[in-house]
């Protein structure tokens, strides 16, 4: 392996970091419009009892369930309302910023990086989405008391398999994406790494042919 171009690669991609997050973070808002609007069509169409809409508000979403909770007005009076869950979608977007400081860093081709960024933002956006939804399950299963419990209970979902896929989601999906999308599409050029072009049988390092001749 040569390491010399290893910490090059690493060097140029810890350089792209903040740039990339920075560019993350200010178009926060479009970039999560895919994610909000997967995650609206999943919650929306395999649990309507659970959810009834889910809306974006910049880089934020709110989710209304038909979950009838005690709620008690600034002004101190008390009612039923629906429970609206608020989220935060960029908590699982952060791979994006980071595949890009790899992709950035990797030399390739203004066509080929292009491809990749469009590769690795449905991947990411699909696993954001994931994310999301499985927080939205995790918080009515185990934070929204008794009423949410009995609704997740109701809807024929159990608790394990919610806090499997919230920890799934949160913990794992985020920080594997981007390296797993950096290897599998880039799979010559850590090849190259890897196993570096052999010097010619015969050859000395840095001998030339007119040497030899002569």
């Amino acid at each position: 392996m040569d390491a010399s171009e290893v910490r090059a690669v690493g060097l140029r991609a810890l350089l792209w970091l903040p740039l990339s997050f920075f560019i993350w973070f200010a178009f926060s808002s479009p970039l999560i419009w895919p994610v909000v609007q997967m995650a609206k069509l999943a919650m929306l169409s395999i649990w309507p009892s659970l959810f009834a809409d889910v809306v974006q508000h910049g880089h934020g979403m709110e989710v209304t369930t038909r979950i009838l909770v005690n709620q008690v007005a600034p002004d101190g009076r008390s009612g039923i309302g629906e429970l609206i869950l608020v989220q935060n979608p960029l908590l699982y977007g952060y791979s994006l910023p980071l595949f890009s400081g790899l992709a950035m860093a990797t030399p390739l081709g203004f066509r080929r990086r292009l491809l990749q960024f469009a590769i690795a933002l449905a991947v990411i956006w699909l696993a954001q989405a994931m994310g999301v939804v499985a927080e939205s399950l995790k918080v009515l299963a185990f934070d929204s008391g008794a009423a949410g419990a009995n609704a997740i209970t109701a809807a024929g979902i159990q608790p394990d398999p919610v806090a499997l896929a919230y920890q799934f989601g949160y913990l794992i999906l985020p920080a594997v994406t981007p390296i797993a999308l950096w290897l599998g599409l880039n799979r010559d050029f850590i090849e190259s790494l890897v196993h570096p072009a052999e010097e010619p049988e015969g050859e000395l390092p840095g001998q030339t042919r007119d040497t030899k001749e002569s």
